[in-house]
């Protein structure tokens, strides 16, 4: 039985986790695109910004156990 929860648990945690985490990186892509004059800097912020989100989640669903 328990097996069975961890299953059905583990996909739904991951999923939530993945979703919020990206989330926040979307928001704080927006909101350093309205702050950041220079097109040169928005790229490179952007660039930095989904380098850490591609390696943020799969850290954090691992620190959490899924």
């Amino acid at each position: 039985m328990e097996s069975v929860i961890k299953e059905v648990l583990r996909p739904i945690v991951r999923s939530f986790i993945e979703d919020r985490t990206r989330s926040l990186f979307v928001k704080a892509a927006n909101w350093l695109d309205a702050n950041v004059p220079n097109r040169t800097a928005k790229i490179l912020i952007g660039m930095v910004l989904g380098l850490a989100a591609f390696f943020a989640i799969p850290v954090l669903t691992g620190l959490a156990g899924f």
